[in-house]
């Protein structure tokens, strides 16, 4: 397996494919790097190299006790994109992961970036705070780690359906609900609780206001998990000159219901 060594030993593991112009995802949560298997695979089909990792804690990756921070994750970015020697990388982060991108611009800069992507994210800033009052209540994260704690598989089981929309309609496989439950389940459970702490807490307006690379924004309007209103939207008015696509109708894993116009539409911003 590729992995490389991050500063404080965790062992991170990652793919690597195809060849030019690269482009770095960093997945959601629950998930692991292979979430993006079709994005990668249509991009580096069209002549990119694409690098998806497994967070630390998740997938394939070392499972460390600590760590589960942004500033932590961001570093372990910079620590991949140093391995590879990566130039002119355009960032791409779901959910979570749009937190992972935007932190490592906030705390490495844009020299080696050529652009950043931002997909259901959870930026500028997800949970309710003083001075965030339209963010997500804490007692819905509080909820979600104690549903982990009792009976994780179940929890994740269920999940699914605000996830990819099928309680408003929307249809995915019996495949990919097997999928995305085996992915989840690969993860340590302190790295999965502590995460939730991490999303829900951290502030990334700061973060934000450091970019100054092209910036593509995609949200669907009928995100269950991640409120367009609060995040999407709120995120690209914060980046000047950002470039905002809302997918009507999409839930929250759109790489999934949405996986051909995504496709298009990361390919259209690589080409610009």
């Amino acid at each position: 397996m590729s992995t490389f060594v991050t500063r404080d030993g965790t062992e991170i593991y990652y793919k690597d494919w195809g060849s030019g112009k690269a482009v770095l995802f960093s997945h959601g949560w629950p998930l692991d790097g292979d979430m993006w298997e079709y994005q990668m695979e249509y991009l580096s089909s069209r002549g990119y190299r694409t690098i998806a990792f497994d967070r630390r804690g998740f997938g394939r990756s070392s499972q460390p006790w600590n760590g589960y921070d942004y500033d932590t994750f961001a570093d372990d970015i910079a620590g991949l994109i140093e391995h590879l020697d990566l130039r002119d990388v355009t960032l791409v982060g779901f959910s979570m992961g749009g937190g992972d991108v935007s932190r490592y611009i906030g705390r490495h800069g844009t020299s080696r970036v050529a652009g950043l992507v931002l997909l259901g994210a959870v930026t500028p800033i997800f949970g309710r705070s003083a001075d965030f009052p339209q963010g997500v209540e804490t007692t819905v994260f509080d909820g979600i780690k104690a549903g982990l704690l009792k009976d994780r598989a179940q929890f994740i089981a269920d999940f699914a359906a605000p996830f990819y929309g099928t309680n408003h309609g929307q249809r995915v496989s019996d495949g990919v609900l097997t999928q995305t439950l085996n992915i989840a389940l690969l993860a340590s459970l302190k790295g999965t609780v502590d995460c939730v702490t991490a999303f829900s807490e951290t502030d990334f307006r700061a973060d934000l206001a450091k970019v100054d690379v092209p910036t593509l924004v995609i949200h669907g309007d009928d995100d269950q998990i991640v409120p367009f209103e609060t995040t999407g939207k709120l995120a690209a008015e914060q980046v000047p000159g950002s470039q905002l696509k809302v997918y009507a109708g999409a839930p929250h894993g759109f790489a999934v219901t949405h996986a051909q116009q995504l496709n298009e539409d990361l390919l259209a911003f690589l080409q610009r």
